[in-house]
């Protein structure tokens, strides 16, 4: 019996592969554990929109690119032959998409799983809990006196 004991909801129990298994208890590729997610390395920021891509690329000194595929939404550099394409609807911005976005730009993003985004009070939830677990588990000494130490 091997795995990682996992303690949600006040329940404590064994997940024989972890990789497989997403955050809600889904098995199996599709889970969501499989996703990704660009971050934004200077500020910590986890790309949700365009709006932001485009503002930080723009700092970057990208620019929008209207002349290609009415389809895509693209940018590029004048300094540069490079062209980054992206899908119009955010909702099919993919890993590969991401990862174009990382080559072309090297330390401003990263590309990490999404189960490993934990914000803020998510974060601090799951600290508590392994704090709490930890606290109940330690036994604490208690001491009679101190007849014990003279000698």
């Amino acid at each position: 019996m091997s795995g990682v004991w996992v303690f949600k909801n006040g329940v404590f129990r064994l997940v024989e592969n972890p990789q497989a298994e997403a955050s809600d208890g889904r098995h199996g590729k599709g889970s969501s554990s499989k996703r990704k997610v660009l971050v934004h390395l200077p500020s910590g920021e986890v790309v949700s929109s365009y709006a932001f891509l485009e503002q930080v690329l723009t700092g970057l000194g990208w620019e929008r690119y209207y002349d290609g595929d009415p389809d895509l939404y693209q940018f590029h550099k004048h300094s540069s032959i490079d062209l980054i394409s992206l899908p119009k609807d955010f909702s099919k911005f993919n890993s590969i998409n991401m990862y174009d976005i990382v080559i072309k730009n090297p330390n401003v993003f990263h590309v990490r799983d999404k189960h490993d985004d934990l914000i803020g009070s998510e974060k601090q939830k799951k600290q508590k809990e392994v704090v709490l677990i930890t606290t109940v588990c330690l036994p604490v000494p208690i001491f009679h006196g101190l007849a014990h130490l003279k000698r």
